[in-house]
């Protein structure tokens, strides 16, 4: 062992493990990001994830400037804005709750038959078609709610509305 490990040892009530095996996922990392730019000098805080994420962010600017496709997108109004806002929201608290986003769940969890990350994934699935079904429903000029329940009526998971 290194000297290292012994001046790390002098201050340590625990002994490291080893790093256990990890999905790919986006919401971790996006918090290890977070803490390292507050930190700029300490690289010890840069781990895959950071790195991945930033090179998704850096590759697919670099590729929107070489092949001329880059341009700024903005909301139509302030509720398209909300819609976002509350559909991010809801999107960073799912994938805390479900510890991975996604790609960490969807795929690299259900790859591996994890009971967690199949049941994550069928609720995706629901609520994307819950959420497909009641934008189409508002189209109709119904409220929110109404959408939602006529939504859950075609899936049949409520009884259709008299």
């Amino acid at each position: 062992m290194g000297k290292e490990w012994f001046e790390w040892a002098d201050f340590a009530d625990v002994r490291p493990s080893r790093v256990a095996v990890q999905s790919y996922t986006f919401i971790s990392p996006m918090g290890d990001s977070v803490r390292y730019l507050t930190q700029p000098g300490n690289f010890s805080l840069i781990n895959f994830g950071v790195a991945a994420l930033s090179g998704v962010i850096v590759g697919s600017f670099l590729w929107a400037m070489i092949s001329r496709s880059f341009r700024i997108e903005w909301f139509v109004n302030g509720k398209d804005f909300a819609n976002h806002a509350v559909g991010a929201v809801l999107m960073g608290v799912g994938g805390v709750l479900s510890m991975g986003c996604t790609v960490g769940q969807g795929i690299t969890g259900v790859s591996t038959l994890a009971l967690g990350s199949i049941i994550t994934l069928v609720a995706i699935v629901f609520g994307c078609a819950l959420t497909m079904k009641t934008q189409f429903n508002m189209m109709d000029e119904q409220s929110f709610f109404q959408a939602v329940r006529s939504s859950l009526a075609e899936m049949k998971l409520l009884p259709a509305a008299k």
